[in-house]
């Protein structure tokens, strides 16, 4: 089958898994970004590569979960992209390291969520990864541009922020 070809028929398969697709999109970023109106940003840039992808013919098949591997590499750039912005804003000051964390308190999902949307957009960005999208720390290092043993002091930070604001919250 020819590029033109296998471009013809991805264009009419994007439209048509569009109704379908676009709900859990929006779901799978609205869940994991820190509000609707990024969500709603980030699926339309998700539509707008695979648009891209179809015209230059490198989608193999046309499915949700290669819209959903879309949105969650467009995810990780708007992260990265708020981490430089909060870090050309504020200087970071680097926090202790901790050796052990033994914490099994019981998480209030809802607290968690909030707390989430309140840590800075690196830590968000690990945590997310690791915990909600379940990858492995090689996966998340790779996702974030890391190196693994960066990722793995970053995810330890993170947890270690995450945990101080729920304890601060009404969660702890």
């Amino acid at each position: 089958m020819s590029q033109a070809s296998s471009t013809a028929d991805q264009g009419p398969a994007l439209l048509a898994l569009y109704d379908t697709a676009l709900p859990e999109v929006y779901g799978y970023l609205v869940r994991r970004c820190d509000g609707a109106a990024v969500a709603e940003d980030l699926t339309a840039e998700t539509f707008l590569a695979a648009v891209t992808a179809v015209q230059k013919g490198s989608v193999p098949t046309m499915t949700t979960a290669w819209l959903i591997g879309v949105a969650r590499h467009k995810l990780v750039d708007h992260w990265r992209k708020r981490a430089r912005d909060e870090r050309n804003l504020h200087a970071v000051a680097d926090e202790a390291v901790a050796e052990d964390d033994p914490w099994d308190a019981h998480l209030d999902a809802a607290v968690a969520h909030e707390v989430l949307g309140r840590l800075g957009a690196h830590h968000r960005a690990a945590l997310t990864l690791r915990y909600l999208d379940g990858l492995p720390v090689a996966d998340v290092a790779d996702h974030l541009g890391r190196t693994l043993h960066a990722t793995e002091a970053l995810l330890v930070r993170a947890r270690l922020a995450f945990r101080r604001a729920y304890e601060g919250s009404d969660g702890g």
